[in-house]
């Protein structure tokens, strides 16, 4: 029956199409030919709109499970509904540290008031492919692909000590499956915050005219929103920091800087912590993620137990700990990474502690939590943790992957080497450790055997003030913020009560295919008094101990240059002789001109 009346369907719409061409003057031959294979498309047009062709249709995207009638009652109003995987597998997702399940499921995290959940979706495809493609969610833009430009700039939300903190990062490089767990806040998103359309940090970018064609203008937004949300009251110099990731080619910085004091000044204007926390809570019951799709696969594992069996399983899968490196493999070089291992949700490996002699930073400790740890045990790595990439690079990359990339011009490593760090390496229960100096065997090509990986980085406390060696670090770059160093040397001179050397260690990055110490430049130095001529002969050495390439970032006997004047300023520093800081420069407001007709 239903097959005639989608059949006289079909006939009614011939017929009204033949109608019509018989009027225009069709010849009946031609017109007979045309209505005939009419029938067949016009037939199974309307017996699919009927549903009857449809059910002889593949579906796209499976159907969505619904709860069984015998399953918990209903959440109560207010609360996150939990998704029936969670159901299913609540007794696993209690279960006690060291006895997670991994079981595959969507990646989800809260984004525009809901727990989000993402299938279907390649492990490798960043968070700002899916909000521009999937959500259209287009405020945030892509100028570079790379964390330099931070057009892209978006914050992230984690509970940190019960309390929610919303961190800026880069939405280009942030893997879709690093969101898992967190919280998602876009450009498009902040003006509902505020009650009269436009956030505090918009409005006196409007205000102060901080945006000219408005490409960049989106990054500045969320870099200033972090900002404020984390710093409320701050000034200008820490403005300044926090716009160290976010280029803007047009406007020009002063208004965009006056904004950014204007807006930290402003009362602060913040998501409701509560139903984001619920949410967070929610999504922590979840078991380990383990994620499926384009022919890749991200498992995520919860204990270090897990982790090292994993990897010891899987050893040519790709490590995900910030994904500041990795993600550069996806936008810019089209890697293919079919197996990857996430870092974040490892609790033994976000850890800093402290004892009497070392200071441990767990592999999944971000940079900026990192620095402000080592920043607090070494004052002179202020300037290093300032300038090191962006905030919101800092934001997602760790210390431990930076280390463990082992770029020859890292700015991490040779500040390390000089302060004596050492590598805690982890494989299936099995630890042991390295000196970071003996970790880089040569280019791209370290220590670690298969299935081993970073579990901490291990730096020496700092010894009493009657002992502590005099450090320095020092980075030279084409641009003072962002950049990459042409040369990079660190130093740890330690002298006794008659001011002469008794240990050396000079670490330099930028000068070979590894981070390396300069041992015929720290001969030169130990066992002598610590004064100009001491200096000038280990100065000598350096270009024994290298033979620095030459590339767009400088020609080797630049290099060579470079790395000598930083030694001798390292001297100057130690006589109290240090030169002006670029940092130390105040700006100055030059008067109004006068108005005239």
């Amino acid at each position: 029956m239903k097959r005639l009346t989608y059949l006289g369907c079909a006939a009614l719409s011939v017929a009204v199409a033949g109608g019509v061409l018989y009027v225009h003057g069709v010849a009946p031959a031609t017109l007979a030919m045309a209505l005939a294979l009419l029938l067949v498309p016009c037939w199974w047009c309307c017996s699919s709109f009927a549903g009857y062709g449809a059910r002889r249709l593949p579906r796209r995207c499976p159907p969505l499970t619904r709860r069984p009638a015998a399953g918990p009652a209903a959440p109560q109003a207010g609360k996150p509904r939990l998704p029936d995987y969670l159901y299913r597998n609540r007794a696993a997702a209690r279960q006690p540290s060291g006895q997670h399940s991994m079981e595959q499921r969507p990646i989800q995290f809260y984004y525009q008031g809901d727990i989000v959940r993402v299938q279907q979706q390649p492990p490798t495809r960043t968070v700002l492919q899916f909000l521009r493609d999937e959500r259209h969610a287009t405020g945030s833009k892509e100028g570079c692909a790379e964390g330099d430009c931070g057009a892209c700039t978006v914050a992230v939300g984690e509970l940190r000590h019960g309390k929610l903190v919303w961190r800026n990062v880069n939405a280009c490089l942030m893997l879709l499956p690093a969101l898992d767990g967190k919280a998602l806040l876009t450009v498009e998103d902040v003006a509902a915050l505020a009650p009269h359309g436009l956030h505090p940090v918009q409005r006196a970018l409007v205000e102060q005219h901080g945006s000219q064609c408005g490409f960049c203008t989106p990054g500045f937004v969320m870099s200033l929103f972090a900002l404020a949300s984390q710093h409320p009251g701050a000034g200008r110099a820490e403005v300044i920091d926090a716009l160290s990731g976010n280029l803007c080619r047009c406007t020009g910085y002063r208004p965009i800087i006056d904004a950014g004091v204007a807006a930290c000044a402003a009362p602060p204007c913040l998501p409701d912590p509560e139903p984001i926390a619920a949410a967070l809570h929610t999504m922590s019951e979840a078991p380990a993620l383990d994620y499926r799709a384009g022919g890749a696969r991200l498992r995520s594992p919860r204990t270090l137990a897990e982790l090292a069996e994993l990897y010891a399983a899987v050893p040519e899968a790709r490590l995900l700990a910030g994904g500041t490196d990795l993600g550069l493999w996806v936008t810019k070089q089209l890697h293919e990474l079919p197996e990857l291992i996430a870092l974040a949700h490892v609790d033994e490996l976000k850890t800093i502690e402290h004892d009497p002699e070392w200071l441990r930073i767990g592999a999944a400790v971000t940079l900026t939590d990192a620095f402000a740890a080592l920043v607090a045990e070494y004052p002179e790595l202020a300037e290093l943790a300032r300038r090191f990439a962006s905030p919101p690079i800092r934001n997602a990359a760790t210390l431990a992957g930076n280390v463990a990339n082992g770029s020859p011009i890292g700015d991490s490593m040779p500040a390390l080497i000089a302060l004596g760090a050492r590598l805690r390496l982890h494989r299936l229960g099995a630890e042991r450790e390295l000196a970071l100096e003996d970790f880089y065997l040569g280019y791209q090509h370290n220590a670690l055997a298969s299935g081993e990986f970073v579990r901490a980085v291990l730096v020496p406390r700092r010894r009493p003030s009657n002992a502590a060696p005099f450090i320095r670090a020092y980075k030279a770059s084409k641009r003072y913020e962002q950049d990459i160093a042409t040369v990079f040397l660190a130093l740890a001179i330690t002298r006794d009560d008659s001011d002469v050397v008794q240990d050396a260690r000079l670490a330099l990055g930028g000068m070979a295919a590894v981070p390396s110490r300069a041992p015929q430049a720290e001969a030169a130095l130990i066992g002598r008094p610590w004064n100009a001529v001491a200096v000038e002969a280990a100065m000598n050495e350096l270009q024994h101990d290298f033979s620095p390439l030459s590339d767009l970032r400088g020609r080797a006997d630049h290099r060579q240059r470079l790395a000598r004047r930083l030694l001798w300023r390292a001297w100057l520093d130690s006589q109290g002789m240090t030169p002006l800081q670029l940092d130390e420069l105040e700006p100055i407001a030059l008067p109004a001109p006068e108005e005239t007709l």
